[in-house]
């Protein structure tokens, strides 16, 4: 054999000796990030019924976005309170959520819920309790301590449409 040709082939062999092996690809979490978040969704509701404002606020993360059907949308944690705390006023208010439908990213960062509701009000005429029922869905996001907190939430109502501006 040549020598001229045993010299690259023994650098190329030799490099693909050395060359470090493919990263492990990371753990797939994304069972565990569902239940998380369902885990999550489970407390909301349970803290939503002492009607404090903090506590409903709490599963927002500061730079989260609310929409509201007939409202602009609520930016950031602080306007999401002073959104809130009217509704947690009302002595009707109530609200509950479900979930029936949730996915998680293979990155482990984001998981989305989508599900129903039901939400009692004073009705603003005749201060009786009204009750509206719809879908959402809310987008979450892995926080640097390993909460999930809500970063996109929107509600739809199952009733009729309100009538467009003329």
């Amino acid at each position: 054999m040549n020598i001229r040709y045993l010299l690259p082939v023994s650098a190329a062999l030799w490099m693909l000796g050395c060359a470090a092996p493919a990263p492990a690809p990371p753990p797939d979490t994304r069972e565990a990030d569902i239940k998380a978040v369902k885990d999550t969704e489970a407390a909301w509701v349970r803290d939503v019924a002492t009607k404090d404002v903090e506590k409903f606020a709490s599963y927002y993360a500061d730079d989260a976005s609310v929409l509201m059907p007939g409202t602009p949308i609520v930016n950031g944690k602080q306007a999401i309170k002073d959104a809130l705390k009217p509704m947690l006023a009302d002595p009707n208010f109530a609200l509950t959520f479900q979930t029936n439908k949730a996915d998680a990213a293979k990155s482990g960062d984001m998981v989305y819920t989508q599900g129903t509701y039901s939400m009692t009000m004073s009705d603003p005429k005749s201060s009786k309790p009204v009750t509206d029922k719809g879908k959402y869905v809310t987008v979450f996001k892995k926080q640097a301590d390993g909460s999930w907190k809500a970063v996109a939430d929107m509600i739809n109502s199952d009733g009729p449409a309100p009538a467009p501006a003329k």
